[in-house]
């Protein structure tokens, strides 16, 4: 909100002079951007610490064909999957990746988001109505461990304008 009333939501508006006593923004993370293949170590590193082979799932982003995304997946047994994903979220953590809150709050079964680095990565779990349709056929007791990487930089989306005037 500017000093007429104005809130100005998108395209900057041309700032004054920043006052010395004003705090400095904190940058979202201060890791370094991290590369595709970083991210697909981390991956793989994370799914050793939870006990599991990570040749034993497959890749969700074929190697090469886009350096912005990348996956894996793996069928796990459901009694099991809670578990194993809280222990590549430990990893993750311990790697130095920032946790993103959940507004609805932290249920045992929700996904978790993590950030680095330019990156994003979705810890989650899915059953056969949600599983991608290249999957195979799950039975009862078994469900889909999978880390979702994603590179985001939204500086890059471009907003329109928006002037709101109160008052």
């Amino acid at each position: 909100m500017d000093d007429d009333g104005r809130i100005h939501l998108g395209a900057p508006v041309p700032a004054p002079a920043p006052s010395l006593s004003a705090a400095e923004p904190v940058p979202e993370s201060a890791s370094p951007p991290l590369t595709r293949d970083a991210v697909d170590e981390v991956i793989r590193t994370a799914v050793g610490a939870a006990g599991l082979d990570p040749a034993q799932g497959r890749a969700t982003v074929a190697a090469g064909a886009d350096s912005k995304r990348t996956g894996w997946t793996a069928v796990r047994e459901k009694s099991a999957v809670q578990s194993e994903r809280d222990a590549v979220c430990a990893d993750l953590e311990r790697q130095g990746w920032t946790l993103n809150p959940d507004p609805r709050g932290d249920r045992p079964d929700a996904s978790r988001s993590y950030k680095r680095g330019g990156w994003y990565l979705l810890v989650s779990t899915r059953g056969a109505s949600q599983a991608p349709s290249t999957a195979s056929a799950l039975t009862d007791t078994q469900t889909h461990l999978t880390l979702t990487g994603l590179q985001l930089n939204l500086s890059d989306i471009p907003l329109p304008e928006i002037t709101v005037r109160i008052g």
